[in-house]
């Protein structure tokens, strides 16, 4: 039994309370995240509309751009498989990124939208220019020579590596003929007493 004065305290509603409370805590968090990541997509769609004329003129056989704002919570404006323009933490400054093997470099970064939109443009200048180099052959001729002209001269030079393995070869035959005839005459010098014994014994 309980004693007089003792008072029952109602737990029915405290867990549910609780519960409450934390989803409308999650709720709002949750507008906030939505709300940044709207920001950051307006922010990167009206760069992407900046830039729109420059992904226009882009040749239509280069495939390794991607020119898209991706979703997410984070979203980026994709330029190829390694760069992105991503919105900074203030939710004004824009960064051009780049992934490389030594880590992620900024290649720029300013609150202002010109800024960057002109190295992306660079950027993606710089890929069209290299993709044309690669396709015409990469290395150019030093000096301005010409591929025939590089042709004939190889002949020349052959004949020359030629020439000077050959004065090597006649320069060695001849240091081993002087060694012999150095040989011959001191063992003439040495051996001349019995040289002189053996002409006269074979006299009659």
């Amino acid at each position: 039994m309980k004693e007089a004065g003792e008072k029952t305290i109602d737990q029915s509603n405290k867990l549910s309370d609780a519960v409450r409370d934390v989803k409308n805590a999650f709720a709002d968090r949750d507008d906030v995240v939505v709300d940044m990541r709207e920001a950051h997509r307006m922010r990167l769609d009206l760069l992407a509309a900046e830039l729109a004329p420059v992904f226009a003129d882009v040749p239509a056989d280069m495939d390794n751009f991607d020119f898209v704002v991706s979703s997410g919570l984070q979203p980026r404006l994709w330029i190829d498989a390694v760069s992105h323009v991503a919105m900074g933490r203030d939710r004004r400054t824009y960064r051009f990124l780049k992934d490389t093997r030594i880590g992620r470099v900024v290649l720029a970064e300013s609150t202002e939208m010109k800024p960057v939109a002109d190295q992306v443009t660079r950027y993606v200048a710089e890929r069209i220019v290299e993709r044309q180099r690669m396709m015409e052959g990469g290395v150019e001729l030093a000096a301005g020579m010409k591929r025939a002209d590089v042709l004939e001269a190889e002949p020349p030079l052959l004949s020359t590596t030629r020439s000077k393995r050959w004065s090597a070869f006649l320069s060695g035959l001849g240091v081993i003929a002087a060694g012999a005839l150095v040989g011959l005459a001191v063992s003439v010098v040495l051996f001349w007493d019995r040289i002189v014994a053996m002409v006269f014994s074979l006299r009659p």
